[in-house]
């Protein structure tokens, strides 16, 4: 039997990873704080990963597959100098974000990366994640996969950004939406049961792989398009410009693209190279994507079912929205 351990397993992500390894016949032990339940037939061991010991419970065991998620690089230096005396191989989930720039369309893993992160340093995401994949390879060295995944979406999303779409579409109905400028504009993403099964299949095959895990690059106009398709949205879309939307309070330099008051996968025009990421090794090693279509219509499925009116993380209210509208005449 295969024993993998994942450091996480209770999360979105992490949750969905362990469950495909469950029901792949793996032992599958979730090594998190406690505060969530496991996948069924899953072993969680309560830890806090910042404590002293955090790791007892399973440096003594022998694991085949290990699976980091951590963005915080101290966290995943200690846990890779414990287990990879007892691991087989790990799987370290990084991000698109770890590269230093967005400037260059269809950029691949040879891109440059952000500098390290260094202890007492102000807490960067992307140089955190280049902090991480850097203890990843010294501990594991080709007996790790470093995997890059870029907007992660699909049903359960706890961010809201990408199904604010199918949600706004769907309860406009036959009344107007907001959208930023779609001209040039690009958006990719990768739906997350596409993502779980790409990095069980590393594990299981022990890869030695650096991969940008995303989907391929589509117009933002098409991708709202096809959700409004999949919505029967027959209202009229408006387009507001930068200049105006960022007047009148709609996020934008601050999180791009989430956030309250936001309008979501709405990325700067300076930014080309964001949502434009080859995805040709990840293809190459068997990464499965999805039609968009499919993704937008599961995504729809599950804001319907946890109410498509609920207060969100991500995007405008339907009356901010409205009262922008009326502004813009």
């Amino acid at each position: 039997m295969t024993h993998v351990l994942i450091l996480g397993g209770t999360g979105w992500l992490s949750g969905r990873v362990a469950r495909a390894w469950v029901d792949a016949g793996a032992r599958v032990t979730c090594l998190a704080r406690g505060g969530r339940p496991a996948p069924d037939g899953a072993e969680l061991i309560a830890a806090d990963r910042a404590a002293p010991g955090a790791y007892d419970a399973v440096a003594e065991r022998e694991w085949d597959e290990v699976v980091e998620i951590s963005s915080t690089p101290e966290h995943v230096a200690s846990a890779v100098a414990v287990l990879a005396p007892v691991a087989r191989h790990l799987t370290y989930v990084s991000s698109l974000s770890v590269y230093a720039a967005n400037d260059v369309v269809g950029a691949d893993e040879g891109a440059e990366v952000s500098a390290p992160l260094r202890p007492g340093e102000e807490y960067d995401y992307s140089r955190a994640k280049a902090a991480a994949e850097a203890s990843v390879r010294d501990a594991f060295g080709a007996r790790a996969a470093i995997v890059r995944p870029g907007l992660i979406v699909g049903p359960g999303d706890p961010t809201d950004r990408f199904g604010y779409w199918v949600a706004r579409l769907a309860v406009a109905g036959d009344g107007p939406v907001l959208t930023p400028t779609l001209d040039d504009r690009r958006a990719q993403v990768i739906d997350v049961d596409d993502l779980a099964a790409f990095l069980v299949a590393c594990g299981r095959r022990e890869r030695s792989i650096l991969a940008n895990a995303i989907g391929d690059s589509v117009p933002f106009r098409t991708l709202l398009e096809t959700a409004r398709e999949v919505t029967g949205h027959s209202g009229v879309v408006v387009d507001g410009e930068d200049d105006w939307l960022i007047a009148h309070d709609v996020q934008y330099w601050v999180q791009y693209w989430m956030g309250a008051r936001s309008l979501p996968l709405w990325l700067p025009s300076d930014m080309p190279g964001f949502a434009t990421r080859s995805n040709a090794a990840y293809r190459a090693a068997g990464g499965h994507v999805r039609d968009l279509r499919d993704t937008l219509e599961r995504a729809l499925a599950d804001e319907r079912e946890r109410g498509l009116d609920r207060v969100r993380r991500s995007g405008l209210t339907r009356a901010e929205e409205l009262a922008l509208l009326a502004e813009l005449g």
